[in-house]
């Protein structure tokens, strides 16, 4: 697997890259073709923070996680996206070329597949309006997310409130 090792206003110790590779190796066995891995440090709020995105044949698994030590914050990341993976793995088999991605037959333990989506439909009107309109009715809703018409684009994008707090905008590429 491809490794990608960034660090936030911080350098990583060569001893922690090499970790990385190791318990990333771990993750090969589930991709017959060659994955990329990014791995992101940071410290926020005097905590380690790990983030681990992986793709692979057009599919990604990603996983944020805050520990007391970045060793801790990549087991669990490990664990956290083997996870993912065994929770949907027939719905990812399912979507994936055979070719791209394996799913060893020992695929035992604790992990209670994913079952069927249940999906809620639901139609709205939506007018045009700014990203700070988009914000304000979203939380004058008490929603976690708002889809709205961008006034200045016309296009449709989504205002999503952060885990830390922000606000982030999701709009489409040109």
């Amino acid at each position: 697997m491809k490794v990608t090792i960034n660090a936030r206003q911080m350098t990583v110790r060569e001893s922690l890259k090499e970790l990385v590779f190791e318990k990333l190796e771990k993750l090969d066995k589930y991709f017959q073709r060659e994955g990329e891995a990014t791995v992101t440090f940071s410290r926020k709020r005097n905590k380690e923070n790990l983030e681990v995105t992986i793709s692979a044949a057009n599919t990604l698994f990603r996983c944020e996680v805050e520990d007391e030590t970045f060793q801790n914050a990549l087991d669990r990341s490990i664990d956290m996206i083997e996870r993912q993976i065994r929770k949907n793995k027939t719905r990812l088999s399912k979507r994936l070329r055979e070719e791209a991605f394996e799913l060893p037959y020992e695929t035992g333990g604790d992990f209670e597949e994913e079952p069927e989506f249940h999906i809620r439909h639901k139609t709205f009107t939506y007018k045009p309006m700014s990203v700070d309109e988009a914000i304000l009715q979203m939380n004058l809703l008490d929603h976690t997310f708002f889809v709205f018409k961008d006034a200045e684009t016309e296009e449709v994008c989504v205002v999503y409130k952060r885990k830390d707090g922000d606000y982030g905008l999701i709009s489409p590429e040109n």
